[in-house]
């Protein structure tokens, strides 16, 4: 747990005394704007191409549907190149779709169906950017000012919501939606500046990049194989799930409970936005005095008697009061499990973790307001409050089945494990499958704790990158065991060798100290379907002996 001193010298705006960090996150506040004001303006164009309801929800569809589909890809493609270009890559496209729409509707060229596509393509680029710049963030700052700038990366997010919509709305009022499409091309330039002049250090990997396919199930698979990773996930999908109501029905609410106007519901959101500027500012305050699993028991009980509060109020403040507290309790909640993520995932796979993490909060939220929205249809607004607030409350035992672990300091950084394999067959990346069996020598006196520390390995081998472990014990000689596992390709189980974190290699350790053999641990590799490495007659031509690399028999 990080020291009370930490987070006394640190507070929340610590990591803007970091250049680099400080440069971005000022530059993002003005593309959250921009971002907003594209959706503000989107929105009341639509209302003058169509007169139909649905395409206007259309809109938000739009600008939210590339975060459910593009961000699993943007992480595993920010995982395997330049992060800092990548960033770049999905601004420049934000603000060219933006411009290009902008000069559109200056034409009068806009078309209902032409507006959402080019809601996508903006919302593409976005998702493009988001896992690159919070993958980069432990790269910008100090390990110990994480908490709090993951912080500050949602505070940029809802300031802009607090005041993005009414300041983009009176735009469009004086000068119409061609000039908020414009600003919102230009309002991302300075994000994009801002990476161009961060002298980031790449370390390119000596193998080429996986295929995009294998990189998103490599990141499926570590975060199901990371205790804390995966246990990050269920907990914010099921916080997602529970309180998507406060959003989904704010217009209802200050519709029908409060008997408001457009305005009540501006006034609902805004609270709603402030309480989680506010609630940000603590966020490293609070991860350093209370252990995160019941610091978030404790946001769920709170947010959940405030969704409550709202189901039986008819008062504005009340009402205000509550979706305040809603908004700081969600955002603590989310900022410490994405900490949590970003303290526990290797850098190897920080990205794809991450864009994991939103997927999980995008789907719990977009799934939980169409349920909770079904049970208000059924019922009524109140019903659907005060149920999702007994759900979201519910949560909190959650902790008793997948529990937070403590917030210690993990290794994240890869380590040389050295023993590089020489190959005598002329493999390329892409032979396979291959299959490692590794032998131990164990004193059958110590079967039991060897085994204990073999299902550690086991975890270790799955989550980066091995397939279908197993462990067998010899028959006739109690004392080999045998450890064995799969790679698809030569390429998989190399890029597996460099995954290795230095608690993964002490587990190897630990597992090595039980051999009694003088020679160490045995390892074979075996390329499991050898038809291509064995010519049909031995007078055929052997084109293998001319590859790259080959080393004959014997040499």
């Amino acid at each position: 747990m990080a020291s009370r001193q930490d987070a006394d010298e640190g507070g929340a705006f610590a990591p803007l005394r970091e250049r680099t960090f400080r440069n971005i996150w000022t530059a993002s506040l003005f593309s959250n704007f921009g971002q907003l004001f594209l959706g503000v303006g989107a929105q009341w164009e639509m209302t003058r191409l169509s007169n139909s309801a649905s395409m206007v929800a259309l809109v938000q569809t739009a600008m939210m549907l590339p975060l459910m589909l593009v961000t699993l890809p943007a992480g595993a493609i920010a995982d395997m190149f330049d992060r800092r270009r990548i960033a770049m890559t999905g601004l420049a496209f934000s603000a060219i779709s933006a411009a290009i729409l902008a000069t559109i509707t200056f034409l009068g060229l806009t078309t209902p169906w032409l507006l959402l596509g080019f809601c996508v393509l903006t919302g593409t680029g976005v998702a493009l950017f988001s896992p690159s710049w919070q993958a980069s963030i432990p790269e910008q700052v100090s390990r110990r000012h994480l908490p709090a700038a993951v912080a500050l990366g949602t505070i940029s997010y809802n300031v802009a919501r607090s005041f993005g919509p009414a300041l983009g709305g009176f735009i469009v009022v004086l000068y119409g939606v061609k000039v908020v499409f414009g600003m919102t091309a230009l309002l991302y330039l300075p994000l994009l500046a801002a990476f161009f002049f961060w002298k980031r250090q790449h370390v390119a990997s000596r193998l080429p990049p996986e295929r995009i396919d294998r990189a998103i199930v490599t990141g499926a698979r570590y975060a199901l194989h990371a205790p804390a990773v995966r246990t990050a996930l269920l907990r914010v999908l099921a916080f997602g799930l529970t309180t998507a109501t406060a959003s989904a029905l704010a217009p209802l609410i200050a519709k029908e409970m409060l008997g408001g106007d457009a305005a009540t519901f501006g006034i609902l959101l805004g609270a709603q936005g402030a309480g989680a500027v506010m609630g940000a500012l603590f966020v490293s305050q609070i991860r350093a005095r209370v252990p995160t699993e019941w610091a978030i028991r404790v946001f769920a009980m709170g947010s959940g008697a405030a969704l409550v509060g709202i189901g039986f109020s008819h008062s504005l403040l009340l009402s205000c009061l509550a979706f305040l507290l809603v908004g700081a309790c969600n955002i603590l909640t989310i900022a410490m499990l994405n900490v949590s993520v970003q303290m526990s995932a290797p850098r190897w796979v920080t990205a794809r973790a991450l864009s994991l993490f939103s997927s999980a909060i995008t789907a719990g939220v977009g799934i939980g307001a169409w349920g909770w929205g079904m049970v208000a249809s059924r019922f009524d607004v109140a019903s659907a409050l005060v149920a999702s607030g007994i759900a979201v409350a519910a949560t909190a035992m959650l902790g008793a089945l997948l529990p937070i672990g403590k917030d210690t300091e993990t290794d994240v950084d890869t380590v040389e494990i050295g023993y590089e394999p020489a190959p005598n067959l002329a493999l390329t990346l892409r032979s396979g499958p291959v299959v490692i069996e590794v032998e131990y020598d164990v004193d059958p006196k110590l079967a039991r704790e060897f085994y204990a520390v073999m299902i550690k390995m086991q975890r270790v081998r799955k989550r980066i990158g091995g397939f279908d472990w197993t462990l067998s014990r010899d028959i006739e000689n109690p004392a080999l065991w045998t450890e064995r596992y799969h790679c698809p390709t030569w390429g998989d189980y190399l890029r597996m060798r460099g995954r290795y974190t230095q608690s993964d290699y002490d587990i190897q350790a630990e597992a090595d100290a039980f051999n009694r053999s003088q020679q160490g641990r045995r390892v074979r590799r075996r390329l499991e379907r050898p038809f291509g490495s064995v010519r049909w007659k031995a007078e055929s031509y052997d084109p293998q002996q001319e590859t790259i690399g080959y080393i004959p028999p014997g040499a």
